[in-house]
């Protein structure tokens, strides 16, 4: 490391709390006291990783200038304009926000109160800043773990505070920790949470292994042809079956949208070598039949597609990889939801932990763990993300609907279902 520019380290941990100046001696604070970053930080060392620890000076006082929010916000621009930062874990307790007291600018040098007066006062509050969000807007090669603090919330709910955290804010993982009932979990990008635990080291621990194996996942690049149309969802190209069999899940609420977005994806064989159809990305697979359809996709080598229309299914590459190895093969289905404690089936169970989906290595761990169930019919249940089922045309889409209904709890979402207040 250049001890000229601590910067320079390719991975580093942001700890301790913010103010934000009020008036002279009075100010909003987020206490926090850098332990869990200290922790990350030793971890991380162990695991043979020289990151480097940036504490606020409410965290480290009189080794720290970084006070405030616009501090920290400038220390993470000047991560992400470093091309060496591979890893950033956020865990920043930035004050929400920002305050003023009648007409004066607030300000560390603004007109201190008299606390003697008999005057009532009111401050004005209004939302800071974000800045956690702006990490991976050009920089989607570094990864970003972000920290969400709830208080006196149930599991169920903690989850999805931090699963908001994760996708407004596209980081690659959320440790949530409730202040009350002590509970921490790992929350990550396919909606499954891991280390539910109230052992902060053994959350933390989990965390940290986490987001070293999926670092280093490797990803395609796809580039996104806008004026092209999508393949409407009632074309020929798609056979009945696949349609059938992916509207059967529409209707049993499978699809359980997060903010307005689906999770899981399907796809069938093109017609063209390298050609295939999947689903769009960031869309509510609810609205398919009326006003959606499918991507056109050609891939280009291992590291590159060409998209027609809309970005496709963040498992587009295990789409591609399936069809690479079964030819005789046409259509997939993945969708998240529990295998049952009592399966019909001998489906092959794959751990999921170390690998995000849409990496290539995601698609290799499914193409690797499907087996044929019976005639024409793939499976694998990926661990707290739910099955790929892959089938050719001429399987009845009734008999996959039967294969699932088997095997699969449709009615549960791995991860937990969702709220209506966050669909």
């Amino acid at each position: 490391m250049d001890v000229k520019n601590p910067n320079s380290a390719t991975h580093h941990v942001i700890g301790g709390g913010t103010i934000s100046h009020v008036r002279s001696h009075i100010a909003l604070t987020a206490p926090a006291y850098g332990q869990a970053a200290r922790t990350i930080h030793e971890i991380l060392k162990k695991e043979g990783i020289e990151a480097q620890l940036h504490l606020t000076k409410m965290a480290s006082a009189g080794a720290s200038n970084l006070e405030t929010n616009e501090d920290v916000a400038q220390l993470t621009d000047d991560l992400v304009s470093n091309p060496d930062t591979k890893m950033i874990f956020f865990n920043a307790a930035m004050t929400d926000f920002n305050g003023q007291i009648g007409e004066i600018l607030s300000g560390k040098y603004a007109p201190r109160l008299q606390s003697r007066s008999e005057d009532q006062l009111s401050i004005k509050l209004s939302a800071a800043d974000k800045v956690l969000p702006k990490i991976r807007k050009d920089r989607k090669d570094i990864f970003v773990v972000g920290f969400k603090a709830t208080s006196g919330m149930d599991e169920d709910e903690q989850y999805m505070q931090g699963l908001r955290l994760l996708k407004t804010s596209s980081v690659n993982l959320v440790l949530a920790n409730d202040t009350v009932t002590r509970t921490n979990m790992v929350i990550v990008p396919e909606e499954a949470r891991y280390h539910v635990t109230k052992d902060r080291r053994e959350a933390l621990e989990g965390l940290v292994r986490i987001a070293l194996a999926r670092s280093n996942l490797n990803f395609t690049r796809s580039t996104v042809l806008k004026n092209e149309s999508l393949v409407p969802w009632n074309s020929n190209e798609i056979p009945d079956n696949l349609r059938n069999v992916v509207n059967y899940l529409i209707n049993r609420g499978v699809y359980q949208p997060f903010l307005g977005k689906t999770a899981g994806h399907f796809a069938v064989r093109g017609r063209l070598p390298g050609e295939f159809l999947t689903s769009a990305r960031k869309t509510d697979f609810n609205q398919l039949p009326e006003n959606g359809g499918l991507v056109r996709v050609f891939t280009q080598g291992r590291d590159s597609v060409i998209a027609h229309g809309a970005r496709p299914s963040v498992g587009g590459q295990s789409q591609r990889i399936v069809f690479e190895k079964y030819p005789q093969l046409n259509s997939i289905v993945h969708f998240h939801a529990s295998m049952k404690e009592n399966i019909a089936d001998p489906v092959p169970l794959r751990e999921q932990w170390r690998f995000e989906c849409g990496s290539h290595e995601c698609g290799e761990n499914t193409r690797d763990g499907l087996k044929e169930i019976e005639p024409g019919i793939y499976a694998v249940m990926l661990e707290k993300h739910g099955p790929n089922i892959v089938f050719n045309r001429d399987v009845p889409a009734e008999r996959v609907i039967s294969f699932m209904d088997r095997n699969f709890d449709l009615g549960q979402k791995t991860g937990g279902n969702i709220a209506p207040a966050y669909r």
